[in-house]
């Protein structure tokens, strides 16, 4: 691990599990790391979580993401704050239990996990040295059409809503490295995790809760401090990692020609 400081780090998702084991790491090593959550006591508890760990309060912003124009406000925020952004760490998602369309028109899932991330990255592009996307190993059930985002809504089911916004998020930082060679694009899988997703549903958050094989949000982390601080030289630009380690994945996340057409889905998505 190369050890840093002073670097900006801008953590979307960081008010729980992941992001905030991830903001409490990389601020030890250093970093001022700036927390972006939904749920602003979540906010403010995260912040002063990682203050106790490191005796300074990082920055934080609230930003809904199934709300385009928050990502918006949150863009214009951080460009007015920031000269530059070392690393953003699109971390934010969730899965959905119930079929739900934004403000915006869209599925939840597919705005929340893919298409804010993908509007807050175009809007500081000329800004970041690298972007880490949270994936998941869950791509494998994506069924992503590009020409229909909300395809997802015609018969609902949230694993294969959140796979499909995963199998967006692998494409994404495959076709970022190709559109903007100068920064940095990784994606990558934290395994399976003990997080707040499920909390909607009572039996399955028990569920999450006491099953001994999940990991820790901070073993979870692991792979996005670690591609957040890693030499530029020992990574492979747009690859897609599990456990500090590229992995292969399938035809449906790594299609140049797929990617491309969600990318100007994208654009023309998020205007």
């Amino acid at each position: 691990m190369e050890e840093v400081t002073g670097r900006v780090v801008v953590i979307t998702g960081a008010s729980s599990g992941i992001g905030l084991s991830a903001a409490v790491a990389l601020a030890r090593r250093g970093d001022q790391v700036v927390l972006v959550g939904r749920d602003p006591a979540r906010l403010t508890a995260a912040a002063s979580e990682v203050r106790d760990a490191t005796g300074t309060l990082p920055a934080s912003y609230r930003a809904d993401f199934s709300a385009l124009d928050d990502v918006r406000t949150l863009a214009a925020h951080l460009r007015s704050a920031y000269d530059r952004i070392d690393v953003l760490a699109n971390n934010a998602g969730a899965i959905v239990l119930h079929p739900a369309t934004t403000v915006d028109g869209y599925e939840l899932t597919i705005q929340a996990n893919h298409l804010a991330g993908f509007l807050l990255t175009v809007l500081l592009h000329d800004r970041i040295g690298r972007t880490v996307v949270t994936a998941s190993g869950a791509y494998r059930w994506g069924g992503l059409d590009p020409r229909d985002l909300n395809r997802p809504l015609e018969r609902y089911v949230p694993f294969l809503a959140y796979g499909t916004s995963k199998q967006a998020n692998i494409l994404f930082a495959g076709e970022a490295a190709r559109q903007w060679p100068g920064m940095l694009a990784f994606s990558f899988h934290p395994g399976a995790v003990r997080t707040r997703f499920y909390n909607d549903n009572r039996l399955v958050a028990w569920g999450m809760k006491h099953t001994p094989l999940l990991r820790s949000p901070q073993k979870g982390a692991e792979t996005l401090v670690w591609l957040a601080t890693a030499d530029p030289a020992r990574l492979v630009n747009g690859a897609y990692y599990y456990d500090k380690k590229p992995r292969r994945v399938s035809a449906k996340a790594t299609d140049p020609a797929l990617a491309a057409a969600l990318w100007k889905a994208s654009e023309q998505a998020t205007g």
